[in-house]
């Protein structure tokens, strides 16, 4: 009895890992999340005898591991960016789309305007996942909005942007980036890419994270 009540447990358990998987908005957390719901309904098919539950998921476990496996190989999955008029209308919908989104981690952002304003549409297999907008002064580029799409926070898109891979600052002359940190998660993002506080920081000077190319 106790062993069957374990059994039972456990296909609730694989059950509710699997429906857990599908609320996530992040590619990478799904896979991960489904990939363990598959593994623990194979156990629960092993223990009730159960073939086509085991092939199933043995089936299931390979896809995810598959597309992870595009995800953290270099190369598996097309990264890039491209200069877009900061006045695009595309550009605008897109950012007046996720304006909700953009404003828990970046509250205060307001569209520059100007001649010196940099857009970069950020694209993960060819398709739009994010936005990187500034004003450039001189060799800097000071970062009013880096966002990138929920689904593909977990994409290394922000590591792959901000190392030497990209050249896309350099192309532009741009040999340091200010970033002014407005939440708390924001602040994380900005130092796990790499930005640090200036080196000299006078009493009156602004807080904002520098990034030397």
């Amino acid at each position: 009895m106790i062993a069957i009540a374990t059994t039972e447990i456990l296909g609730y358990l694989a059950s509710a890992i699997v429906v857990t998987s599908l609320t996530m908005s992040s590619v990478v957390r799904l896979r991960m999340l489904s990939l363990c719901g598959s593994a623990t309904f194979f156990v629960y098919g092993l223990l009730i005898e159960s073939a086509p539950i085991m092939l199933t998921n043995v089936a299931i476990a390979g896809i995810n591991i598959w597309f992870l496996s595009k995800e953290f190989r270099a190369g598996g999955i097309d990264l890039g960016v491209s200069k877009i008029r900061a006045d695009s209308p595309f550009l605008l919908d897109f950012i007046s789309f996720h304006a909700s989104d953009i404003g828990k981690f970046q509250p205060d952002f307001a569209m520059p305007v100007g001649p010196d304003v940099v857009a970069l549409l950020l694209t993960r297999d060819g398709l739009p996942a994010g936005a990187l907008i500034g004003t450039q002064h001189g060799t800097t580029l000071d970062v009013d909005l880096d966002y990138v799409l929920s689904a593909y926070r977990d994409s290394r898109l922000g590591d792959w942007l901000f190392s030497d891979k990209s050249k896309v600052f350099r192309s532009l002359g741009i040999s340091e980036l200010r970033a002014a940190a407005t939440t708390d998660s924001h602040d994380r993002y900005l130092v796990r890419m790499g930005f640090t506080p200036p080196a000299r920081n006078p009493a009156g000077q602004s807080d904002d994270l520098v990034l030397r190319l």
